[in-house]
């Protein structure tokens, strides 16, 4: 039987860490959503068709991995789509906290609907994507932090919001 997750998220932008929690997905299961969220309540650095781009570029060499948007309910979406689990990053403690109460409200909402946590790796055990854009805003070398083939567009981005 075919086993499809989302990694859902608001990657903005992709970090690293992100990509490991993807392709670990993708090596597990046989089909993984890559669930940008938009969220109304919040004004991202990066536009909605930015944010997918990005991610369908970073993970064009994984054929089992879809990359797209959804507003509204996850839970929903995941009834919609035919998810079996949500795949969340965990880093720290604090992440679990949050993270346990979310997979409770989801399962509540979607009884079908299981959660499973990934630790992220060491490498990128301290990253996120609230940390890029404060390194990068003040001039600092993110190369080790996104992937290669759109650090630059990130760096150019962040530095332009700070010049203005």
């Amino acid at each position: 039987m075919k086993k499809t997750v989302i990694c859902p998220g608001s990657f903005d932008p992709v970090t690293l860490g992100h990509l490991d929690i993807i392709k670990r997905s993708a090596n597990m299961f046989d089909h993984v959503i890559v669930g940008v969220l938009v969220n109304s309540s919040k004004t991202p650095c990066f536009s909605i068709d930015e944010r997918i781009g990005f991610l369908k570029e970073v993970t064009q060499d994984i054929p089992n991995v879809e990359v797209v948007s959804f507003d509204g309910l996850l839970a929903q979406y995941c009834k919609e789509r035919n998810v079996d689990a949500i795949v969340k990053g965990l880093r720290a403690v604090s992440d679990f906290e949050y993270e346990f109460q979310m997979a409770i409200t989801n399962k509540k909402l979607n009884p079908q609907l299981e959660t499973i946590f990934l630790m992220a790796n060491s490498e990128s055990m301290y990253l996120s994507s609230s940390m890029v854009r404060e390194v990068a805003s003040m001039g600092g070398n993110i190369s080790n932090f996104v992937p290669k083939c759109i650090h630059d567009r990130i760096v150019n981005r962040i530095s332009n919001l700070r010049n203005h």
